[in-house]
C-alpha cells in the first residue's frame, strides 16, 4: 500500500474536483495546484499551495510553462525504494508527490468545433499535463495518477477505507488508464495535424483537411470478450470507437437475452445499417450478413409479415431489425419464430412483456438521436476499413443515397410511378446485399434475394428459386442489380421470371446490347450511374 501525503492537481475539466480535494484535505493530504485550479480551491476554502510557489519558478509564456520543473517531475519519478534516488531528492530539496490528478487541454473537443482555427488547435495541445501523467504512470509503484473524473469516487472510497492508502493493484490499473489516455490524446493530435493540407489551409485562412491523412491512429475501447469468433476455435472480443456515433450499433443497450456472439454482432450491424436507411416503418431480416427479407408497412406488424414472407426458411434463427418502435402486435408475430437478435429504437411495454417469456432472445435497443432523417446519418460510419496482410484498406463509406432526379430511363417503356418507388426500394436493399446482388421486389417488399455469387446470372436464378420456394410470384416484379449487366443473358433471365422493370448502374461496354434486350423483352430499364459492390 502507498500512503498519499501530497497530491498535485491540475485539471482543465473541473467536474468533481472540489469533492475530491475536500476528501483529500480531510485525509491530511497536502495539495499543490496550478493557477486556475488553485484559484477554484481558494474560493472554496480548500488549502492549496500554488505550484509556482512550490517550485520557486513562475508560470510563464501564457501558461505554456507551469509544471515543467525538476521539483515536479523529480517528485513524481523518484523511486522511494532506491537510496540513491532518495538521497538525490533530499540534496535538491525535492519532496515526494504521491498522487497526480490531471486532465488535459480539450484538444479533441476544440478541433470538433466548426470554427476551430489551426492556431486554436495548436494552443489546445497540452505539454505539461501529458509529461506529468507519463512521469506518474511510469512510477506507478509509488504514485497514483488520475486522468478521468470517473475515477475519483472509487479512489476516494479506497483512500477513506484504507487510511489514505492506495493498493498496488489500483495504482497499476490507474497507470494503464493513464498511458491509454495519453495514447488517445497523441493519436488525436497526430490524426488532426496529419490530415491538414498546409498550403490549402494557408490560402483558405482556415483548416483544410485531406480525406486520408499520411498516418492514421485508431483508438478502440473493449466492450466485452466474446465466447469465440466466427468459429469455435477462434478467440474474439468486441471493441467500440473511443467516441461512438449516436444511433450506431456500439451504443446499443441489451435489454435481455444471452450474451452476444461474434456472428450476432456482425449480423446485427448488417441488419441495423440496412433498416435505418429506410423512411417509414421498415423491417429487415438478416441471415449470414445478407438481408433475406426486407419490407415496408403501415405498422411494424405489416412490415415484419411482408419481410418474413420473402424467405421463411432463411429467416429461422436470423437477426430482425425495425426502424420504428416495436409494439405488442408486431412482437407477438416475431415471437412465434426463432430469432437470435431483435433490434429496434424502442419497444412498448407490451412488446417487452412478450419477449420476457423468451429469456434467450437478445433484445437490443438503439436510441436514435433527434433530428429526423439527418439523425440516421449520425450513426453512419464515415470510413470503412478492411484488414489485409500487414495492412488496412480504407475507403469512404458507401453512404450515397440515390434520388429520383439521379435516375435515367433508357428504354422505350417507362416505369409507372408505383414501379419507380419499388425500384428505389429494391435499389436500397441491393446496397446491403453481398455482391453479386440481385433483388426482386414488389409492393414495398422483397420477393427474392440472390447474393454473393460469382455470376450475376446465378444470383438471378437463386433469387427466382427462393421466390418460388416461398410461394411468391415474380410476375410484374421489379429488380435491382448492384452492378451493370455485362451481357444480355441476365436481362433474359429476369424477363423469363416475370420481371417488368430493372434498375442497375449501367456503364458496361455492352450497354446498348443490354438496353436493346430490355426493349425486346418488354422491360423498363433505369440506370443510376452508381455501383454498390459489397464484399
Amino acid at each position: 500500500m502507498a500512503v498519499i501525503k501530497r497530491a498535485l492537481i491540475s485539471v482543465s475539466d473541473k467536474s468533481g474536483i472540489l469533492e475530491l480535494a475536500t476528501a483529500l484535505t480531510k485525509l491530511n493530504v497536502e495539495i499543490l495546484s496550478t493557477g486556475g485550479t488553485a484559484k477554484l480551491f481558494r474560493e472554496n476554502n480548500i488549502p492549496v499551495i500554488e505550484v509556482s510557489d512550490y517550485t520557486g519558478f513562475p508560470e510563464m509564456l501564457d501558461g505554456r510553462v507551469k509544471t515543467l520543473h525538476p521539483k515536479v517531475h523529480g517528485g513524481l519519478l523518484g523511486r522511494r525504494d532506491l537510496p540513491e534516488h532518495v538521497a538525490a531528492m533530499q540534496a535538491q530539496n525535492i519532496s515526494n508527490i504521491d498522487l497526480l490528478v490531471v486532465n488535459l487541454y480539450p484538444f479533441e473537443a476544440t478541433v470538433c468545433k466548426p470554427n476551430c482555427t489551426l492556431e486554436d488547435a495548436i494552443e489546445n495541445i497540452d505539454i505539461g499535463g501529458p509529461a506529468m501523467v507519463r512521469s506518474a504512470a511510469k512510477n506507478w509503484n509509488d504514485v497514483a495518477v488520475l486522468t478521468d473524473a470517473a475515477q475519483y469516487s472509487a479512489v476516494t472510497a479506497e483512500l477513506q477505507a484504507n487510511k489514505g492508502e492506495v493498493s498496488k493493484a489500483t495504482r497499476f490499473k490507474l497507470s494503464v488508464a493513464a498511458f491509454n489516455r495519453i495514447a488517445q490524446y497523441d493519436a488525436a493530435i497526430s490524426n488532426y495535424l496529419s490530415a491538414i493540407d498546409f498550403d490549402a489551409t494557408e490560402q483558405a485562412g482556415k483548416p483544410v483537411a485531406n480525406q486520408f491523412p499520411e498516418q492514421m491512429n485508431s483508438s478502440f475501447v473493449k466492450m466485452q470478450d466474446l465466447r469465440y469468433g466466427e468459429n469455435a476455435h477462434q478467440q474474439a472480443a468486441f471493441y467500440r470507437d473511443l467516441y461512438p456515433a449516436p444511433g450506431s450499433l456500439a451504443t446499443a443497450q441489451q435489454l435481455q437475452g444471452k450474451e452476444l456472439s461474434y456472428n450476432n454482432i456482425a449480423d446485427a450491424d448488417a441488419a441495423w445499417e440496412a433498416v435505418k436507411s429506410f423512411t417509414g416503418n421498415a423491417c429487415v431480416i438478416v441471415k449470414h450478413a445478407n438481408p433475406c427479407g426486407v419490407a415496408l408497412g403501415v405498422t411494424p406488424l405489416e412490415a415484419y409479415s411482408k419481410a418474413f414472407k420473402t424467405d421463411p426458411t432463411s429467416a429461422f434463427g436470423g437477426i430482425i431489425a425495425f426502424n420504428c418502435t416495436l409494439d405488442g402486435a408486431g412482437a407477438e408475430a416475431v415471437s412465434k419464430q426463432f430469432v437470435e437478435v431483435l433490434i429496434a429504437p424502442d419497444y412498448t411495454p407490451e412488446a417487452l412483456a412478450i419477449f420476457s417469456a423468451k429469456a434467450n432472445v437478445r433484445v437490443l435497443k438503439i436510441a436514435l438521436p433527434t433530428g429526423g432523417a439527418t439523425a440516421w446519418e449520425q450513426g453512419r460510419n464515415a470510413v470503412d476499413s478492411k484488414r489485409v496482410g500487414s495492412g488496412i484498406l480504407l475507403q469512404t463509406a458507401d453512404n450515397h443515397d440515390i434520388q429520383m432526379a439521379d435516375l435515367k430511363i433508357v428504354t422505350k417503356l417507362k416505369p409507372t410511378p408505383q414501379q419507380m418507388q419499388d425500384l428505389l426500394f429494391a435499389w436500397n436493399v441491393a446496397k446491403y446485399v453481398k455482391s453479386n446482388a440481385i433483388v426482386f421486389c414488389g409492393n414495398g417488399m422483397t420477393l427474392g434475394v440472390g447474393a454473393g455469387q460469382m455470376s450475376r446470372v446465378d444470383s438471378t436464378k437463386i433469387a427466382a428459386i427462393k421466390a418460388q420456394n416461398a410461394g411468391l410470384s415474380l410476375q410484374g416484379s421489379v429488380v435491382a442489380s448492384d452492378a451493370f449487366f455485362p451481357f444480355r443473358d441476365g436481362v433474359d433471365v429476369l424477363a423469363d421470371n416475370g420481371a417488368c422493370c430493372v434498375i442497375h448502374p449501367g456503364g458496361s461496354m455492352r450497354d446498348e446490347e443490354v438496353i436493346a434486350a430490355a426493349d425486346e423483352r418488354g422491360l423498363a430499364m433505369v440506370v443510376t450511374g452508381i455501383r454498390h459492390f459489397r464484399h
